[in-house]
């Protein structure tokens, strides 16, 4: 592709429209809109009711495009996971859900190729990081303290299941 251009954005999953943001951003570009929305959702309709990072490479040549989605937030897929509208605004005082370990194990496993993590542990640590500036227990203890069970041993059969 000689001259590429390239367009990111933030759309709902298996909901992009040729509406903003996508049609003023692809316009231009002369692409079929519709065939890249089309995509779009085929490749995010898993992530029903979440915002998924989308980038959209166009050949401004010969009109053809590349779609590529990213993954939800950590914050996201949690909501997803409680199906709950939002985090806690105060999550200190305020607790909006409880994560069992699998769910957090399922998370960190959808999240693991962009997270720093290089295990699965490490994975789940910084999913459960997440939880604590969103007011999520786990296990229905602060997420803290399960992080500290984790460097402990105490969930090492989920992990060893999850590392297959």
């Amino acid at each position: 592709m000689a001259d590429k251009k390239v367009v990111e954005l933030l759309v709902s999953g298996g909901q992009a429209t040729a509406g903003p943001p996508l049609g003023p951003a692809l316009g231009p570009l002369g692409v079929n809109t519709m065939a890249v929305v089309n995509r779009i959702n085929e490749l995010t309709k898993d992530y029903a009711g979440m915002k998924v990072p989308v980038k959209v490479a166009v050949d401004v040549e010969n009109k053809e495009f590349e779609v590529s989605v990213g993954t939800p937030t950590d914050s996201a897929l949690v909501v997803s996971e409680l199906k709950i509208e939002k985090g806690s605004g105060t999550p200190n005082t305020a607790k909006v859900g409880n994560l069992g370990m699998d769910q957090v194990v399922r998370i960190a496993k959808i999240k693991r190729a962009e997270l720093l993590a290089r295990t699965l542990k490490g994975a789940a640590k910084e999913v459960l990081g997440s939880c604590i500036s969103m007011g999520v227990t786990v296990e229905g203890k602060d997420p803290r303290e399960v992080q500290r069970e984790i460097d402990e041993g105490k969930y090492e059969e989920i992990f060893s299941k999850g590392e297959e």
